[in-house]
């Protein structure tokens, strides 16, 4: 007969081990952005996530300085007051690192937030890293007890892990949003390991080849609390927010395709005058002397300045929200190499109640069955969709917000890959 005294005592001391642990959320792309509450908003998620689930967590930002020592400060004070602003004043150790190197050692580093004396404390203790997007490197990285790659962008990510070392020697666990990954229709590139810099030779006798590695699989976080339900918005408006320019850096049987939104929107560009009685906006950075934001504006689509309508959090918020669904295309090579990648930024419309028309990347079958996408493949597909969305808001915006509750939410994700 099982002991439920002795189950008890287990469980509680697989607690107590957590609530001694700090959790660090590594992440070197917030803070040099200022302009960007989107993209301010990704590490977010998985932050107000670690406080919901009452764990002590750090934001671990690495700054990298740049011959503008003003606008250093600027992005400083700018990081420090969003912080701020969602209650994390107390839980971030900005990394100011001046000269900027691939290396990063706390010897030359500036800790703003808690002190670099704190940081090694903890540091000394159980300790957990949550490193965004291979975010911190060594010397540094190898000083967390639980190192864990967390992949943002499996297509880029994939392609040059087989190029050169990006973290596939120094960490433990490896997780990926490409939902896809182990499906047979999947042609990520496969990885192999390279060879560990002799500054860390230490790490040696750890390392494991990376094909042998084992990706686990995490959807983008929300956090459904701060990206709560909202009602319907008066105007029947498409949008999303991004780069409409973006260099090509994935090679493809030779070639380097256009990952842009630029190309990946050209298909759809005749949606205005399909459906004419929605509203098409994108959230672009397209200058306004820029010939392309002429020729989107004769076909129809609006263009907003996203440094405007989505400069904090919370302004992000509200503009996904100024919608009633999303619409945007896929860069390419997530769509041909089956990634089964989802944006972030999908999620968070979800979470608001809000639909998304988008194109497959394999991630439809990764899906509950009622899950407030419409995965599409052209333009005819995407105006069906457009209409579907008039039509039955109501029904979409229910299971948009169902799905986001029940797969996206950070503070589910985040336990999945914390084993709690």
């Amino acid at each position: 007969m099982i002991n439920a005294g002795l189950i008890f005592t287990f469980h509680l001391s697989l607690l107590t081990s957590h609530i001694y642990m700090t959790i660090f959320l590594g992440c070197g792309f917030a803070a040099k952005y200022r302009e960007g509450g989107g993209n301010f908003s990704v590490p977010l998620q998985w932050m107000l996530g670690l406080r919901r689930l009452k764990l002590d967590a750090i934001w671990l930002e690495l700054l990298p300085a740049t011959n503008d020592v003003a606008e250093d400060e600027a992005r400083i004070r700018n990081f420090q007051n969003l912080l701020r602003a969602h209650g994390l004043s107390g839980r971030y150790c900005l990394l100011y690192q001046k000269p900027a190197s691939d290396e990063h050692d706390l010897d030359g580093i500036r800790c703003m937030g808690i002190s670099k004396r704190d940081l090694l404390d903890r540091l000394a203790g159980p300790s957990v890293l949550l490193n965004l997007a291979y975010s911190i490197h060594p010397p540094l990285l190898l000083k967390f007890e639980r190192r864990i790659f967390c992949d943002l962008d499996p297509s880029e990510i994939f392609y040059w892990m087989t190029k050169m070392e990006m973290g596939q020697s120094y960490h433990h666990e490896f997780w990926t949003i490409g939902l896809n990954v182990h499906a047979d229709d999947c042609q990520l590139p496969k990885p192999v390991v390279a060879a560990v810099p002799a500054a860390f030779p230490s790490e040696q006798a750890t390392r494991l080849p990376l094909q042998k590695l084992k990706w686990n699989t995490f959807y983008p976080l929300v956090d459904t609390k701060f990206f709560g339900p909202r009602p319907r918005p008066p105007a029947s408006k498409f949008t999303t927010v991004g780069q409409w320019y973006w260099g090509g850096a994935v090679e493809v049987a030779g070639e380097f395709p256009d990952l842009s939104k630029k190309f990946a929107f050209e298909s759809y560009l005749e949606l205005p005058t399909r459906v004419p009685e929605a509203c098409f906006e994108l959230a672009m950075n397209i200058a306004a002397e820029d010939p392309e934001r002429k020729r989107l504006q004769r076909l129809g689509w609006k263009i907003a300045d996203p440094h405007r309508v989505a400069r904090t959090p919370r302004a992000y918020r509200r503009y996904l929200a100024s919608a009633i669904a999303e619409f945007t295309a896929i860069k390419g090579v997530d769509v041909a190499w089956r990634t089964g990648w989802i944006s972030d930024r999908a999620a968070a419309f979800l979470a608001l109640g809000r639909p998304v028309i988008t194109e497959d990347t394999g991630a439809r079958h990764h899906l509950p069955a009622n899950n407030g996408f419409s995965f599409v493949r052209d333009a005819d597909e995407a105006e069906a969709a457009v209409n579907e969305v008039l039509r039955d808001w109501p029904l979409l915006s229910a299971k948009a917000r169902a799905c986001a509750v029940e797969v996206f939410d950070s503070r589910r994700n985040l336990k999945t890959i914390l084993d709690l």
